[in-house]
């Protein structure tokens, strides 16, 4: 199975774009404590998977990642790349099932990033600059939730249960619209609020900067990994909890430290994984580092060229 065909060639500017958003992905599966998630020193919540894992799988989406890059890099309308990316985003998919012994642990953020790195691409192809990314998504996932949720609804109702996405089964009994709506509406929690807030975030080190982000998507994330596994009163409990953390210091104090520690030694011990909001802080990674890449590559218009892949 390959997503790069014979005798093509690859744009260098979708392999540095790609690369960045690998990077925002080890950055993510590398922060401790990060509370029912896997990391470096934990797996968490999970009995599948480990820190390897997420390297292993964070390897396989290198592929999916250039392609969606370059499929921006062109002239079709953001609809019609969209079309183009979901296609690369499901050969990704198997990629990385493949890798990982069909453990699943990067398909939202194979989702995301794949979203993330095409609107990368177009706004560099048309020169628009990273201030157009929110507009850009949204015209590409325009419609989404009515052509992938709504308009389904009674065809859920007469499916079997088992046969349907975790996505839409909560759909289907809660009406919740999930990573969906975020993307549908250009992901205002992150260009709104989390790159915000990790840029102000930038004094701390590295792994504290990372781990204070994501208890502050937390607060707000409507995560569906923990809807699925749990209840709605859980999801409040989490970001209730992850608020009262921020509120007395998160990583900036020992008592907001301990408080991380002992979040992280409940969540794991009651199987909470807060995964919506791990992958959402992959994506504020990976915007930051996009904005400083565009910001460059306007300054050096000449940066890219094609590289010819061999046979």
């Amino acid at each position: 199975m390959s997503i790069v065909g014979e005798n093509s060639c690859i744009d260098d500017r979708a392999i540095n774009i790609a690369s960045l958003a690998v990077q925002a992905i080890l950055y993510e599966a590398s922060c401790s404590p990060s509370p029912g998630l896997v990391s470096k020193v934990s797996c968490g919540a999970h009995s599948d998977m480990d820190y390897f894992t997420f390297l292993d799988s964070a390897t396989s989406l290198i592929n999916p990642l250039i392609r969606c890059t370059e499929a921006g890099l062109s002239t079709i309308s953001p609809q019609e790349l969209f079309r183009q990316i979901k296609q690369i985003g499901q050969l990704g998919e198997l990629q990385m099932l493949e890798k990982t012994s069909g453990v699943n642990t990067h398909k939202g953020t194979l989702f995301l990033l794949g979203i993330c790195c095409a609107a990368g691409g177009k706004a560099l192809f048309d020169g628009t600059g990273f201030i157009s990314l929110p507009s850009i998504i949204k015209e590409m996932t325009s419609g989404l939730i009515e052509r992938e949720l709504s308009s389904r609804l009674i065809e859920f109702m007469n499916a079997d249960n088992a046969a349907l996405t975790n996505g839409e089964r909560l759909f289907l009994h809660h009406k919740v619209e999930g990573i969906r709506r975020e993307v549908q509406r250009g992901l205002p929690t992150v260009f709104d609020y989390s790159l915000g807030f990790y840029k102000a975030n930038h004094g701390l080190s590295q792994n504290h900067r990372l781990v204070q982000t994501l208890l502050a998507i937390m607060q707000f994330c409507e995560d569906t990994n923990i809807l699925h596994r749990h209840s709605l009163d859980t999801l409040k409990e989490v970001q209730e909890t992850a608020k009262q953390i921020l509120s007395i210091g998160g990583v900036t104090t020992l008592q907001g430290l301990k408080a991380i520690e002992a979040m992280n030694e409940d969540f794991s011990k009651r199987m909470i994984s807060p995964g919506g909001s791990a992958d959402l802080l992959g994506v504020t990674v990976f915007l930051e580092l996009l904005e400083d890449y565009l910001g460059r590559d306007r300054d050096h218009p000449l940066l890219g060229h094609a590289v010819a892949v061999p046979n």
